[in-house]
């Protein structure tokens, strides 16, 4: 492998490679003029099912399926590979680009919140739902919540995109990924061993954001077959608890709601209503179709 030297001064003079080379960039803002659409519902979703998506789909359910009809709401699609982010009304939303991103309209004036971190936390407040009012529990879930955005960058953004996006196999930065990979996990099973959720016995907006990114790694879903490589069946708390999760009906829908990929029975590209979970994912539209 030959020896990169940096320059004195960074400058941007070709694409990167990989997997989001396309919509790779060193600036913010937007690249065109396009509005949002904007539906029925209170709440308005722009987003996709990646794992930060997912954490706010999986909220929503689960305020519905507690009977908050306040919480329904229109997910729209958001196709980041094609720049969607980056369109006039997405970049009003969420000025650094990235799903997911939400739009309150049940009051006087549009509240907008970004970061999927700070989307849990207002719908937990909203709705006095899946977050503590014991000071100590509720700090307990806080302190999980950001555990959970400080350390996913080293997984998705590091070991994920090193093992399965980049456009050559670098043994320095797998291995350096993987190394923390594996200590995240092994953080997540000794706290999992004393505690049947992450902040205690209660489900709260903790286990919402951490299961989509160390539940999905834990149940072979994420980075192609890097469940094998980074032998994640040993960490039989992190098992458990991605199973009990994964069997609740809200987080299975949640998870369906904007998805692009896998079983078509498990895509609804877009959530207008509770019954397009029966009649409008791609399955039955592409037997309608055909």
């Amino acid at each position: 492998m030959n020896q990169y030297t940096p320059p004195k001064v960074w400058t941007w003079s070709k694409p990167n490679g990989g997997t989001f080379a396309s919509i790779n960039r060193p600036i913010a803002g937007p690249t065109h003029e396009k509005e949002l659409p904007v539906g029925k519902h209170p709440l308005q979703l722009y987003s996709l099912a990646t794992p930060n998506g997912q954490k706010v789909t999986i909220m929503l359910e689960e305020l519905l399926a507690r009977g908050h009809k306040g919480a329904e709401y229109d997910a729209w699609l958001i196709r980041i590979n094609e720049g969607d982010q980056f369109g006039s009304g997405f970049v009003e939303v969420n000025p650094n680009s990235k799903i997911p991103a939400l739009m309150d309209r049940s009051g006087e004036k549009p509240i907008r919140v970004f970061e999927s971190g700070a989307i849990l936390t207002y719908l937990a407040e909203k709705f006095g739902e899946f977050l503590p009012k014991n000071p100590a529990a509720r700090a307990e879930t806080f302190s999980w919540l950001f555990w959970q955005i400080g350390s996913a960058p080293y997984l998705g953004g590091g070991f994920g995109h090193f093992y399965a996006y980049a456009p050559e196999k670098i043994e320095y930065a797998i291995d350096r990924f993987a190394m923390e990979t594996k200590r995240q996990m092994d953080v997540l099973d000794r706290r999992l061993a004393e505690s049947e959720y992450l902040a205690g016995p209660d489900y709260t907006i903790a286990d919402m954001a951490v299961w989509p990114w160390y539940g999905g790694l834990a149940k072979g879903r994420s980075y192609n077959d890097a469940h094998q490589f980074l032998s994640v069946h040993e960490y039989e708390h992190v098992q458990r608890w991605a199973d009990a999760i994964d069997a609740r009906p809200a987080v299975k829908r949640g998870r369906m709601v904007n998805r692009l990929s896998g079983d078509p029975a498990f895509q609804l590209h877009e959530r207008h209503d509770a019954s397009d979970f029966e009649t409008k994912t791609q399955d039955k539209l592409l037997a309608k179709a055909s």
